[in-house]
């Protein structure tokens, strides 16, 4: 039971007691205690039972809920709230744009319940009509529901991660000994899966009578090529029954897209190598070994005939850690936390890039903040020499695409990374106006996550990426890959124009906290797809190339 778990059972029960027009402040302490958890450096479950209540906004009520959680894995109150609230109405929760409030009235005064429901009253213009719902806050409702139904029952690469690991488990219990292995969408290193799927050496009959007895999973289809079961972890199960002779050509069409797979099945074999293995196949047609996050685009095919493919990055390319946020501002740890976490992870560098002043919701840094703080760094560097830390910030860019600090403040700065943080529902135009002129302003050395996208939560604002990324090319701006499993932003499908233009990348984590700096793998497994090499990447530059580039960019 960890403690991102036991911070969203509280802020579930927030929720619901707020939307029942319960205590007011219950719901608050109890948001409060989850805002807390969420920051907290150590696991709750490892600390003594009394300490939990002394907590800086744990009160001794909610710490005996959360016992209570730990102990048991439910929360009686959490149980008993759900239980009174039509099913339809907590999942309205993940609806953007429509807080406990908001839902309390739809449901008690508008009788709306589900989800369904409250969409046709906002086609109808019903909403608008009540109190608190205006006409721009009813067609953000539409879009907002119109986004979640499109992708509900899709999970981020990230969460699947963690759900593959249970189901090996779940399938080597259950399938007495037979050989499987992950294939589709997962070994692709798609960011959206909305299926796990397996090969498995089996019969399907034999399939499903081994796991009728599995609890909780539910035969949707079957038949002699697949077998689909609904799951607990909300995801489909697709089960691929081959046999040993076959399982090398299915495992590579089933990891491949559909244009790539067709036009890999067209090639000629122009050898006789006997196909033990997908390389002997790719061999067999004159073609370099894809691997499975390669299989996408069917031109690779024809463009790499008789040729090497290049060497694409590895996790372990990268030697520093480019924006990640402190206590400064928004982050959980210290500047040296951070640090020595990167020292540990084989980092040589750190570039530190709290929010600027604009982002008060952030504790953004005010300009006293920013000499404060880079007179402490500069005591870190004569403590954790050779290991450096550089001074940097992610500088909102304003809605007029000015960065918030004048150039005296930005020129103090080793590099600045120019980001969109507010005002995000624009037009094309709009977006197009900022982020050019940010990309124009001579202290911008990367553009943070192009599009501002929340993937499964929120789509990006619109751009033209070949236009911002010839303002990149022009200007000699990076491209920020932000790691963060729920942006990886930018897309990997636009990122071979920018491989074309000579505008490198940088692979990111925007790390908030000391696990956070783990999310680097991902923007990795993004990077690969679209053949991004170490010398394509910034954050692949060791602490000399780095110096040398910083020091060539501010003179």
């Amino acid at each position: 039971m960890d403690n991102y778990q036991i911070a969203d059972a509280l802020s579930l029960l927030a929720k619901l007691t707020d939307i029942h027009g319960e205590n007011s402040f219950k719901a608050k302490s109890y948001s409060s205690a989850a805002f807390a958890i969420e920051k907290l450096t150590v696991q709750l479950h490892e600390m003594p039972k009394e300490k939990i209540s002394v907590l800086n906004g744990i009160g001794v009520s909610t710490a005996q809920k959360i016992i209570e959680y730990i102990e048991t894995g439910k929360i009686n109150a959490l149980e008993d709230i759900i239980s009174k609230t039509p099913k339809g109405i907590i999942e309205m929760i993940s609806i953007k744009g429509i807080g406990p409030k908001k839902i309390n009235t739809i449901w008690k005064e508008m009788e709306i319940e589900t989800i369904g429901e409250l969409l046709y009253a906002c086609k109808e213009n019903r909403l608008k009509l009540f109190k608190g719902f205006g006409e721009k806050t009813q067609q953000n409702v539409i879009d907002a529901i119109e986004f979640y139904n499109k992708n509900r029952g899709s999970y981020l690469y990230a969460q699947v991660e963690n759900i593959i690991n249970e189901f090996n488990e779940f399938l080597s219990l259950y399938l007495k000994n037979i050989k499987f292995e992950v294939t589709g969408q997962f070994k692709r290193q798609l960011e959206i899966i909305d299926k796990i799927e397996y090969l498995i050496q089996a019969e399907p009959e034999k399939i499903v009578e081994w796991l009728s007895v599995a609890p909780g999973f539910t035969v949707i289809s079957t038949n002699n090529t697949q077998i689909i079961y609904a799951t607990p972890a909300g995801i489909d199960l697709c089960l691929y029954p081959v046999d040993e002779s076959e399982i090398i050509k299915k495992s590579i069409s089933i990891t491949s897209s559909t244009s790539f797979w067709g036009e890999l099945a067209n090639c000629e074999s122009t050898n006789n190598v006997i196909e033990k293995s997908e390389q002997d196949f790719f061999e067999n047609r004159a073609l370099p070994y894809f691997p499975c996050f390669l299989r996408e685009n069917e031109s690779l095919i024809q463009e790499f005939k008789n040729k090497l493919l290049p060497d694409v990055i590895e996790t372990s390319d990268i030697k520093g850690i480019i924006h990640s946020h402190s206590n400064w501002s928004d982050g959980s740890n210290t500047i040296e936390e951070m640090a020595e976490a990167c020292i540990k992870l084989g980092m040589e560098y750190l570039v530190i890039s709290d929010h600027s002043k604009s982002a008060f919701y952030a504790q953004g840094l005010s300009v006293e903040k920013i000499y404060a703080q880079h007179k402490y760094i500069d005591e870190l560097n004569k403590k954790l020499h050779p290991f450096t830390i550089f001074k940097s910030i992610e500088s909102d860019i304003l809605n007029d695409g000015n960065l918030d600090y004048d150039d005296h403040t930005l020129k103090q700065f080793d590099l600045v990374i120019a980001s969109v943080h507010s005002n995000l529902k624009m037009n094309e135009e709009k977006a197009m106006m900022r982020l050019i002129k940010a990309i124009e302003n001579p202290y911008t050395r990367i553009l943070g996550h192009m599009t501002g996208r929340l993937l499964l939560s929120r789509p990006g604002y619109p751009v033209d990426h070949q236009k911002i990324i010839d303002a990149c090319a022009a200007n000699d701006v990076v491209i920020e890959l932000n790691a963060h499993p729920s942006r990886l932003d930018i897309d990997w499908r636009q990122i071979e124009y920018a491989r074309n233009k000579n505008v490198l990348i940088s692979i990111n984590p925007d790390a908030h906290t000391l696990e956070g700096l783990k999310d680097i793998k991902y923007g990795v497994a993004v990077a690969q797809k679209s053949m991004i090499t170490k010398a394509q990447n910034l954050s692949s530059y060791n602490l000399m190339d780095i110096t040398s580039w910083i020091q060539k960019k501010r003179s």
